[in-house]
Order: C-alpha cells, then structure tokens, then sequence
C-alpha cells in the first residue's frame, strides 16, 4: 500500500537532513501534484512518488551501488505499489528500468527540470517570480550554469513525456511558483 503524503514526509525528515535536497523533493512534489492534476491522476500517489525519488541520496550517494537501489529497497520491504517503485527506478536512467507509466515519465521529465528552475530562480532578484521559460532555456545552454544538471535528460523528460517543451517549463515553474515561499524561491528583500 502507498504511503500517505504525511507518511512520506515523516521519512524525508528522517533521511533527508539537507534542506536544499528537502528543497529539490518538494519541488518535484509540487510539479508532480499539478500533472496528477491536469491529467486526472491520483495526486497524493504522484505526490509521495516525487517526495521519495531521491530518498536514499544523502545517505548512499554512490551511484554504481547507492542511489537509489536503497530507498528501492525500502519501498519493497514495506509493500509500496510497484508503480511507484518502478517510477523511482525509471527516474534512474543508469539503471535502464523503462519509463512505461504516466507517473513514471512524469516524475523523470519533472526531476532535473524542476532543479534547474529553482537554481534559475535563486540567481534571480525577484526569485521564480516573472521566470520564463525563455529565461530557463537561455541558461539551458550555458553549461557552467548547474553544471550538475543533465540537459539531455531535460530535453529527453519532456520528449518522452509528450508535450512541448516551452509548455512544459511554463507548467513547471507554475507548479512551483504556487510554493514559492515553501521552497525558498519567494522575491528576496534586499
């Protein structure tokens, strides 16, 4: 059975001592809940799915024998629904786990997008407030800029998510735009 909201969050607190990785959930959260949305799917399933997706990250950040394979199989142990297992798996390109459901494509479109916003976002006098996906593609293509994030996954997320690419960034910086404060993207006083 899947976690509640609630539940899901009570394991970030205890796995997750980062803020800017809490940060990251919340915001994958966020775009998940409005997909779920805007689709008619089951939004606290999407919900917990983007909490979780990066559960084990600060604990086995090792991606050859970490990330994510523990929170996997934590999911396992407690009986999770395989969708959201695979999602968090398919999140994992490395782990050649196929994106096959609607959640599962959702939450890879929505993951390394939704951390380039924020860093967009934080770089920004007025935080996430008037960003454009014009903005967000501009910086898309300076690679020094989070330099972390992978932009052919960003590309990729919204290929295979099917939906146009300019939208897709809209949408998300929507989602997250509506939790500004929460995720610490609100206009800053100077």
């Amino acid at each position: 059975m899947a976690p509640t909201r609630e539940e899901a969050w009570a394991l970030v607190e205890e796995w997750v001592q980062s803020e800017s990785l809490r940060k990251h959930l919340l915001g994958v959260e966020a775009a998940m809940v409005a997909y779920a949305g805007k689709w008619g799917e089951d939004q606290e399933m999407y919900a917990v799915t983007g909490l979780l997706h990066d559960l084990d990250y600060e604990r086995y950040p090792d991606l050859d024998s970490g990330h994510p394979r523990k929170a996997l199989e934590l999911f396992e142990e407690r009986g999770y629904p395989q969708e959201l297992i695979d999602a968090v798996a398919g999140h994992a390109s490395f782990l050649g786990v196929p994106r096959e459901t609607q959640m599962a494509k959702t939450l890879f479109a929505v993951d390394e997008l939704s951390g380039f916003i924020a860093a967009c976002a934080l770089v920004r006098p007025t935080g996430i407030d008037g960003l454009t996906p014009k903005s967000v593609k501009k910086k898309l293509k300076q690679p020094s800029f989070a330099a972390g994030v992978n932009r052919d996954e960003v590309r990729q997320g919204a290929e295979e998510l099917g939906v146009d690419f300019d939208e897709h960034v809209a949408f998300v910086i929507g989602a997250m735009e509506e939790r500004a404060d929460e995720l610490g993207l609100a206009v800053t006083s100077a």
